[in-house]
């Protein structure tokens, strides 16, 4: 895989963000948030921050378990995001979404009994000031999870090996850490959090169908290395060909780990 520095960051206009939200709502992902939800074990009145909200999936869900006594703080770089979040979370007062930096929280100190950030932190430039953050602003005693993938974890059939890999690796710059899960407990630990329990939420399609997480990703990582001249437009688009093709065959297999890391800030 490689280590060079990401050749640009995933943007979001309204359209890409629609095509994002599409993919979070996919059952491969809703599984994922069912069990982000078991581990956070949320109670009535709880005051959470969501770091990197996305559409709001979550946080509404999590506005369902702390009710109307609690707090969901949500922040995100995007607007287009944050502006999704708030039209889907609009007739639930406690969620709060707004644009910002999860490397500088613009929350005080011992504000919140939880915190969560999915899918988030490997694109942060500054992983360790991030999570220094997400310390600072969790009450003593309050938990944290974190949810980031490896793709080199990534089995995925292909007629072409070769040009997978290509695609793959072309794949992995479009974030600065494309390896976070390796490094991430150490850099808890370091944040001061107590060591994580770490756990494997895999994504699984062993069929073509568009409502799966790996059929709706294929546009994506196709037109980041198109965009990018990472590949060639025409092995790019023989990439696709051949995963609609082997799904065609009923010989499509796609797997994915992301690594759930839970901890907490050490009790006073």
């Amino acid at each position: 895989m490689t280590s060079e520095p990401a050749a640009g960051f995933l943007g979001f206009d309204e359209k890409e963000a629609r095509r994002v939200e599409a993919l979070y709502q996919t059952p491969d992902v809703v599984a994922q948030r069912e069990r982000v939800l078991d581990v956070l074990s949320l109670r009535a009145g709880e005051q959470v921050v969501d770091l990197g909200c996305g559409p709001g999936l979550l946080a509404l869900q999590m506005a369902e378990r702390v009710g109307s006594r609690g707090v969901i703080q949500c922040i995100d770089a995007s607007e287009s995001m944050v502006a999704i979040a708030r039209r889907r979370c609009a007739a639930v007062k406690w969620v709060e979404p707004r644009v910002g930096d999860v490397a500088a929280l613009p929350y005080s100190e011992d504000a919140f009994e939880a915190g969560v950030c999915t899918q988030v932190y490997e694109y942060v430039p500054d992983i360790d000031r991030a999570l220094a953050e997400l310390y600072r602003v969790l009450k003593p005693g309050g938990r944290a999870v974190v949810i980031d993938t490896d793709w080199e974890s990534c089995v995925w059939h292909s007629s072409d090996p070769a040009r997978m890999r290509r695609m793959i690796e072309a794949w992995d710059r479009h974030c600065p850490h494309p390896h976070l899960p390796r490094t991430l407990g150490r850099r808890m630990r370091a944040a001061g959090f107590t060591p994580p329990r770490v756990e494997v939420i895999t994504l699984l399609n062993d069929r073509y169908h568009p409502d799966t997480y790996s059929v709706g990703v294929i546009p994506l990582l196709a037109a980041y290395a198109k965009k990018h001249d990472l590949l060639p437009q025409e092995e790019a688009d023989a990439w696709v060909s051949d995963l609609q093709a082997l799904g065609q065959r009923g010989e499509y297999f796609f797997s994915l780990g992301r690594y759930l890391f839970s901890a907490s800030k050490p009790a006073a």
